[in-house]
């Protein structure tokens, strides 16, 4: 299906923002912004990962930044009003696309929806404002680029699930919030790989999802200008090689035909197709190059990067990867602010969309209690009054509705053991190994979906003071726009 999809119309100009660690000239005015997003990544992926590669001195690049805050995720349900409205009714635990819609648009929404308030509005995105106003613009992931983060700058659905690159009424209609069938010329139901394609919003796109686009895309984004790396109309994907050689003001490049691969499989496997695929850190590098390029479009810059594997692996309680693609994330983390140091008019923000499966850092020796066979000692029992006995299903079995199991990590087969993965740290003695003991790092999860936790917030750069403490999801929007002086 094709369809030409309008673009959202900008609003007026905002004032400027301050000036704190912007570096030196034109007043500490920002020109540029990146803004870095962990999927699923809480505050303790950021500490077990610094643990775990750098020992508990240690920290990573983006605990380095030198304004820190943590940022509320709930979304709301369908039709519910904004908060502070008579019918606001919130959801505590969001998903990727209401969060996504919450940053790039301002406002809450529910689960599932991308670029509409909770009522099917459409809102414009942050991303589009900015390109209209004549900024560059890019958009990084290593999800499908028409998964729930890169798409809620790029597009407008009433359900996150409806990709590409065939429509249909099952995948992207919502009857309970239009109460009828929307007509197909309507962008809130027109596959998201489409509206990529056509409506230029982002000029570097770079990521997976290879196979949401077709050879009508392919032509699509060539009609418009963009150095289309690989082929979605023969399913070649692009590699490491063609980004690296990629020059123009406009390049689409799309390394794998669905997610992009986890950086264990790639350096294992250094011979196969998925070794081809570029780190996050090099696409981020290479997105920063071609949008500096300028070109009639040179007012500055708004950049996207998701690393998204760290919330596939955490869904999948798969906590030797959450490590490494935690660690692959920082990596892109650094290469954004060695850009923005040197710069002194980019505004870095580093943040999540939600916390995923409760990730925790357990005490060496010890076990969960989620399918223990007996509940946790009571160590207060000498006060009567804080003594009790919670209920507890017949425990040594596993629950299929909570948990598939264990995934890995020393003891699986203890079923009073549930999962604790275990690593070994720079702080550890030589000899001592991943999985062992010994080792002095473990790991487990609660579950294996998102939690309503607040997740962490690292920034650099001029207004960056404003993201400091306690912020709303919906903040992150009023910063960005107002950083580039746009607004709706």
């Amino acid at each position: 299906m094709t369809v030409v999809v309008a673009a959202v119309v900008a609003g007026g100009i905002t004032g400027s923002m301050g000036t704190a660690a912007a570096g030196n000239g034109n007043g500490g005015r920002i020109t540029n912004v990146i803004y870095l997003l962990g999927d699923g990544m809480g505050r303790t992926h950021v500490t077990a990962a610094a643990e775990r590669y750098y020992g508990a001195e240690g920290q990573l690049a983006m605990e380095q930044l030198p304004v820190v805050g943590q940022v509320a995720t709930y979304s709301v349900e369908r039709l519910s009003g904004q908060p502070g409205a008579p019918d606001f009714a919130p959801n505590y635990v969001t998903d990727s696309a209401s969060a996504a819609t919450a940053w790039a648009s301002g406002v809450k929404t529910y689960n599932a929806a991308l670029g509409v308030d909770a009522k099917g509005v459409v809102v414009p995105t942050v991303m589009e404002l900015a390109h209209q106003a004549g900024y560059r613009t890019g958009n990084v992931s290593t999800a499908e680029i028409t998964d729930a983060t890169p798409a809620g700058q790029m597009s407008h659905a009433l359900a996150r699930g409806c990709q590409g690159p065939t429509y249909s009424d099952a995948a992207c209609q919502d009857l309970a919030i239009t109460g009828a069938a929307l007509p197909l010329g309507d962008v809130r139901v027109t596959p998201i790989a489409d509206q990529i394609a056509r409506n230029g919003t982002a000029d570097v796109i770079l990521g997976g999802g290879l196979s949401r686009f077709d050879a009508a895309d392919e032509k699509a984004l060539r009609d418009q200008g963009y150095t289309v790396l690989g082929s979605p109309a023969s399913k070649t994907v692009a590699t490491e090689a063609d980004l690296a050689a990629a020059t123009g003001q406009k390049v689409f490049a799309l390394f794998n035909n669905g997610n992009l691969t986890i950086e264990k499989a790639k350096r294992e496997n250094p011979a196969s197709a998925q070794a081809k695929e570029p780190s996050l850190a090099e696409m981020t590098a290479k997105s920063i190059e071609l949008l500096k390029s300028g070109g009639s479009r040179g007012n500055g810059f708004y950049l996207q990067v998701e690393g998204a594997l760290i919330d596939k692996r955490s869904h999948a309680n798969d906590a030797a990867q959450t490590l490494e693609e935690t660690k692959a994330f920082d990596d892109a983390v650094k290469v954004a602010m060695d850009f923005a140091e040197q710069d002194g008019h980019t505004l870095v923000i580093v943040t999540a969309d939600h916390e995923c499966a409760g990730f925790n850092i357990i005490e060496k020796g010890t076990s969960t209690n989620a399918e223990a066979t007996a509940p946790p000692v009571n160590v207060d029992s000498g006060n009567t009054a804080n003594n009790s006995v919670p209920t507890r299903p017949t425990a040594g079995t596993k629950d299929p509705t909570r948990s598939t199991g264990p995934v890995n990590g020393s003891g699986q087969g203890d079923p009073e053991n549930f999962a604790p993965a275990t690593f070994r740290t720079p702080d550890d003695p030589a000899g001592v190994v991943d999985g062992s003991p010994e080792a002095s790092l473990w790991l487990t999860y609660l579950s294996g979906n998102h939690t309503g936790a607040d997740v962490p917030l690292f920034a650099y750069g001029a207004g960056s003071e404003q993201l400091a403490g306690s912020i709303d999801n919906t903040d992150l929007f009023d910063v960005v726009s107002g950083a580039l002086r746009v607004g709706r």
